[in-house]
């Protein structure tokens, strides 16, 4: 429960940055809309291949190869985006003021190294995919998990490495390998509930998102007597009112965990170079994570 009200505590102080600089949370955004026009652009010849092709020998591999190709192009979204993210707190936090025309400097400069990191988390998926398989294991099914899991938690860290540190993916998952070795890492996991308190508000604000759209849905409906254009406006606007709740929950969950991980990794970054300048004091974490810490 403590790990949990420190998360909570955590969200607050994060957001209080990005009301103070609304910079910060615009990729967050952008990231949304970016993400949407690309699977609606690969929607039309992953359909037209699936369709055309369906399950030949040749239409199988190409559809397979199409959709990791979009699997890539997503997580290239994701992480330029995010890595704006990282770049705009980092400037808040050591200068005050998160500017965009120097996130998106940061981001050209990082593009190859963002797409080695979005080629690496492609892999992983299709990995995770396989050990998966078709069956329904439980032993594949949590390996599979664990491998996500562990993936995703390194490019939280390895994402800032690169950012803050101009390195290459190597460099960050070794820099996120060293954050991990010094339990810096396990220890902020431990002490600050994040990941819990965002999925309870993702999960609240979906929930309502969808039992209010579900509600007037099927007010339409029943008023309309259940007549086919009342089923196409009742589900419509349905959607519509979920929608809004859903994206809300996705941008409080990626903002606030890229603001979270990069002070984490902040905060390491200073401990180690105490400890390699002979300091033997307390290092301060970043304002945001020293305010919820013990």
């Amino acid at each position: 429960m403590d790990s949990f009200r420190r998360g909570w505590d955590f969200l607050k102080q994060s957001w209080k940055m990005a009301l103070a600089d609304r910079d910060l949370i615009k990729p967050s955004i952008y990231a949304l809309i970016a993400g949407f026009i690309v699977s609606l652009i690969a929607i039309i010849p992953m359909g037209l291949a699936g369709f055309l092709l369906g399950d030949t020998r040749i239409g199988q591999p190409i559809v397979y190869i199409m959709g990791a190709g979009l699997i890539f192009v997503q997580y290239m979204v994701g992480y330029i985006f995010s890595a704006m993210t990282v770049y705009l707190i980092y400037g808040y936090l050591s200068e005050g003021d998160g500017r965009m025309d120097k996130a998106w400097a940061i981001a050209k400069r990082d593009v190859w190294d963002i797409a080695s990191l979005a080629a690496a988390s492609t892999l992983v998926n299709l990995i995770k995919s396989f050990i998966r398989g078709k069956g329904k294991s439980g032993l594949r099914n949590m390996l599979a998990s664990l491998l996500d899991t562990v993936w995703t938690e390194a490019t939280y860290l390895v994402l800032p490495a690169m950012v803050i540190e101009d390195i290459n993916l190597k460099g960050g998952l070794q820099r996120a390998t060293q954050i991990i070795k010094n339990n810096l890492l396990l220890v902020g996991i431990s002490t600050v509930g994040v990941k819990a308190v965002t999925g309870l508000i993702g999960f609240l604000l979906g929930l309502l998102g969808v039992g209010l759209g579900f509600t007037a849905g099927v007010g339409i409906i029943s008023v309309a007597g259940q007549a086919p254009w009342a089923w196409v406006a009742g589900i419509g606007l349905g959607i519509l009112i979920a929608t809004p709740f859903i994206l809300a929950a996705t941008i409080v969950g990626s903002y606030t965990m890229t603001a979270y991980h990069t002070c984490l990794y902040l905060w390491a970054r200073d401990v180690e170079r105490a400890q390699q300048g002979g300091a033997s004091g307390e290092v301060n974490a970043p304002a945001p994570l020293a305010s919820v810490l013990p």
